[in-house]
C-alpha cells in the first residue's frame, strides 16, 4: 500500500497510465478496466468495474491529477493509488453492489473529469448509482468526513463502520479548501460522501512544496484504508436502490 503511494508520478499523464496499472495489477482487466477519454482533455478517466450481483451501483472515486505547486502525493494520489488496495478488499468477498472505482482526472481544472462522467450518464446509469464514495486527501490525520456535504444515510454508514473497526471518524467540513468530484454527482442529485483527513493546521500542505510523502504519517494512512474498507462492506448490504431518500428531489 505504501510503496504504491511513493511511487507517486511527476505528471499527470502519468499518473493515469499508472493508477491504469495498479488496476490491472489489482486484478481489473479485459472489458472490466476501460480509460474514458474526456472532451478537450489529455488524459482520460480510468475506471475499473467490479462486477456485483446486481446492477445498482457504488461508485469510489478519486482523482488522478495533480496541482503545478508540489508533488501531489497527498493531493490526490493518496486517494487515487487507494482505488487499487480497496478493489482488492471487495474482489473475493460476495457483493450485491456493482462497484465502479474511478480516477477522475481534471479534478483541479473545474471537475472537468467527474462533471464529463455525469454528463454522459443515460437516465437509467444514474438510478442505479446508490452512492458516490470520493476518496481525497488522505494520511495528514485521523479520517474525517466532509458532512456538509454527505448524503445523511451514507454519513450515517461511517459512523456505523467507524464503531465496527473501532476506528476514530470526525466530521470536518473542508469549503475553504474548494471543489471536489463528489460535487459534480450531488448537482445531479445522487447521493455523495467525500472521506478525508484535512486539518485547519494541514490545510497549507495542499497545492503547495508541502505535498511530498513525507506529509503521509503511515498509521493514519492504514486506518483510513482499514475503516473505508469496512465502509464499502457495509455500505454493499445497506444501500438499497439507486437514491437514499434523503437525496431525492
Amino acid at each position: 500500500m505504501l510503496s504504491r503511494l511513493q511511487q507517486a508520478p511527476r505528471n499527470n499523464h502519468a499518473r493515469a497510465s499508472a493508477l491504469a496499472q495498479l488496476f490491472a495489477d489489482a486484478g481489473c482487466a479485459g472489458e472490466h478496466l476501460v480509460r474514458e477519454s474526456v472532451k478537450h482533455r489529455r488524459d482520460a478517466n480510468v475506471i475499473c468495474v467490479l462486477p456485483g450481483g446486481t446492477e445498482q451501483r457504488i461508485l469510489v472515486t478519486a482523482h488522478t491529477d495533480k496541482a503545478d505547486e508540489g508533488y501531489g502525493v497527498v493531493d490526490d494520489w493518496s486517494g487515487a493509488s487507494m482505488l487499487a488496495d480497496l478493489l482488492e478488499s471487495l474482489r473475493t468477498a460476495p457483493r450485491r453492489h456493482t462497484f465502479v472505482f474511478i480516477g477522475f482526472t481534471a479534478e483541479e481544472d473545474g471537475l472537468a473529469g467527474s462533471r464529463f462522467y455525469v454528463k454522459t450518464l443515460t437516465a437509467a446509469e444514474r438510478s442505479r448509482i446508490g452512492a458516490v464514495v470520493n476518496v481525497e486527501c488522505l494520511g495528514l490525520s485521523p479520517t474525517a468526513v466532509w458532512l456538509h456535504h454527505a448524503d445523511p444515510r451514507l454519513a450515517q454508514v461511517a459512523g456505523q463502520a467507524a464503531a465496527t473497526v473501532k476506528l476514530p471518524i470526525r466530521a470536518i467540513n473542508v469549503e475553504r479548501v474548494g471543489e471536489d468530484d463528489a460535487m459534480s454527482f450531488a448537482a445531479a442529485h445522487i447521493p455523495t460522501i467525500t472521506f478525508h483527513s484535512v486539518t485547519q493546521e494541514t490545510l497549507q500542505i495542499l497545492h503547495s512544496p508541502q505535498d511530498t510523502y513525507r506529509a503521509i504519517h503511515p498509521d493514519e494512512y492504514y486506518d483510513s484504508y482499514h475503516l473505508l474498507a469496512a465502509y464499502l462492506a457495509l455500505a454493499d448490504v445497506s444501500i438499497e436502490d439507486g437514491a437514499s431518500p434523503a437525496s431525492r428531489r
